[in-house]
């Protein structure tokens, strides 16, 4: 991991799926374990830890290259914006969630890939075409149906989590232009110095003195947070906005998958339903990207 600035790789669509389906399950892991913690210790301490935790590892790995880049690279603003962005996106769905309903929550905000989609051509010039809609389309109405938000109603927690969707929608993007420039470390050590910076106002007003165990915990959370940052940061340097978009929606199937293993949730039938036509989604966007590269390439070797 070079912490110089990196040029944009090829695309690879096969890759930056695969790394994706690994980034949100290694964020699912890692919410679950942000939920252990939230039992005891305020959100603001927990994030903390994690941003801090991260921070350093990124300085350990970067050493001195890293910072030189930190200070030399022009898009400081652009970087710093995404870090506020992703930081109000939290700050609204953890909000929201206090008054939600797992399934109208989930179902909320996971409007972002499609809000991801609609401004992948505008702001990064994505042809985004027929079957990558049908794929994000797909996924989404396959939320639906695992989620099941029935009684969905208009209220102050509903507008929340929109705005969180939407910001979240306008972090990938930023993320995407950034990493056509930046490597995924830069990136990394900059969002969570700015988390760092943000949660320690928040830790020092609500400061609780945690128990040895949930150190331990926050480490094994930092750890898991900055895997599945480096990893999603990867996979959006490989495939295109548009397509991680329906790969997103796998997070809804680890965070099931979870949910039965650590809780003993049984998921109903419209879960096994909405699982189905998320996994259709993916194998969809995988066979016609796939033919479609396919396609290129042909295409590319004609004389």
């Amino acid at each position: 991991m070079s912490a110089a600035a990196t040029p944009k790789p090829a695309e690879s669509v096969p890759v930056g799926v695969a790394l994706g389906v690994l980034a949100y399950g290694l964020f699912s892991i890692h919410d679950a374990a942000i939920k252990w913690l939230v039992a005891d210790l305020p959100i603001w301490q927990v994030l903390f830890m994690r941003s801090f935790v991260i921070v350093t590892g990124c300085v350990l790995v970067g050493r001195s290259r890293l910072l030189a880049r930190a200070r030399a690279t022009p898009l400081k603003r652009a970087l710093a914006l995404r870090g506020a962005i992703t930081l109000a996106a939290w700050l609204c769905y953890y909000t929201a969630s206090r008054s939600l309903p797992l399934g109208q929550l989930t179902s909320l905000y996971f409007a972002a890939p499609l809000i991801v989609t609609l401004m992948a051509a505008p702001l990064l010039g994505e042809r985004v075409t027929r079957n990558r809609w049908a794929s994000v389309m797909l996924g989404f109405v396959g939320v639906l149906v695992a989620a099941n938000p029935r009684g969905m109603s208009a209220s102050l927690p509903a507008l929340l989590v929109l705005i969180a969707a939407t910001l979240w929608g306008y972090g990938i993007v930023l993320l995407r232009q950034i990493a056509r420039m930046e490597s995924s470390l830069l990136q990394m050590f900059y969002v969570n110095g700015l988390f760092t910076v943000a949660t320690g106002v928040g830790m020092a007003l609500t400061w609780r003195t945690p128990p040895l165990a949930s150190v331990a915990l926050a480490g094994v959370t930092a750890v898991l947070g900055g895997l599945g940052q480096y990893t999603l940061f990867e996979a959006i340097r490989h495939a295109p906005a548009s397509v991680m978009s329906t790969v997103e929606y796998t997070a809804l199937l680890w965070a099931f998958a979870l949910g039965f293993v650590i809780w003993g949730d049984v998921p109903v039938l419209g879960v096994w339903i909405g699982a189905a036509l998320i996994a259709a989604a993916g194998c969809l966007l995988v066979l016609t990207e796939r033919r479609r590269a396919g396609h290129s390439a042909r295409v590319v070797e004609l004389p």
